[in-house]
């Protein structure tokens, strides 16, 4: 099943489509993503470099039509650097969809207005269930020991673990620091890969 959408507003002999794609945990800005305190720290010297590489790896796989649904903690210093943050989503190309990480939020656990004034193609949620390439997909932030339809072969996309807690069943860490994902948003079909045709 293809998991490209079909994108209203096209002329009628033109059809264009939305493809979807999955990242977590870009922490733009965030200084400890390229220190020693993470079991695999980022390869670049300093945030603006990594913000950089992040941004063009990003728009080399995204176009302005495809979604991208960011599992949370999308950036750093959200209230001091508020204009590099806006500034850094705007250049992201595509529909950009936000479901709510840790770093993502004040600290009485409503979304930062920094982000939540940001244009995203839909309301930030702390859950998200969508379907691609065929499949029920459970998004959070946080991983989870089951999900909604687990036992029936629904899928559940997480971060906040950079890499580091292996996924249960179906289930994977989709952040930009897994050693698959190449710093960059993937789509489904890319992720899980390694299960053959998603099973």
């Amino acid at each position: 099943m293809d998991s490209r959408l079909p994108v209203a507003g096209q002329e009628d002999n033109q059809v264009a489509y939305a493809r979807k794609f999955y990242t977590a945990d870009t922490h733009f800005g965030h200084r400890l993503m390229i220190g020693d305190t993470l079991a695999r720290p980022r390869p670049w010297a300093s945030t603006d470099e990594m913000d950089e590489a992040l941004i063009a790896n990003w728009n080399a796989v995204i176009g302005e039509d495809d979604i991208v649904y960011h599992l949370g903690d999308f950036a750093f210093q959200l209230h001091d650097r508020a204009e590099r943050v806006r500034g850094i989503f705007h250049r992201l190309n595509g529909r950009k969809r936000l479901v709510i990480g840790n770093h993502d939020q004040r600290k009485d656990g409503s979304l930062h207005s920094t982000l939540a004034d940001l244009p995203w193609d839909e309301e930030p949620r702390d859950i998200e269930v969508t379907n691609d390439e065929g499949h029920r997909l459970v998004l959070c932030h946080y991983a989870m020991r089951t999900w909604p339809g687990a036992h029936r072969g629904a899928w559940h996309f997480y971060g906040h673990s950079h890499g580091d807690l292996p996924g249960e069943g179906l289930s994977r860490d989709v952040g930009v620091d897994c050693p698959d994902t190449g710093y960059s948003p993937r789509t489904f079909r890319q992720l899980t890969a390694e299960h053959g045709d998603g099973q």
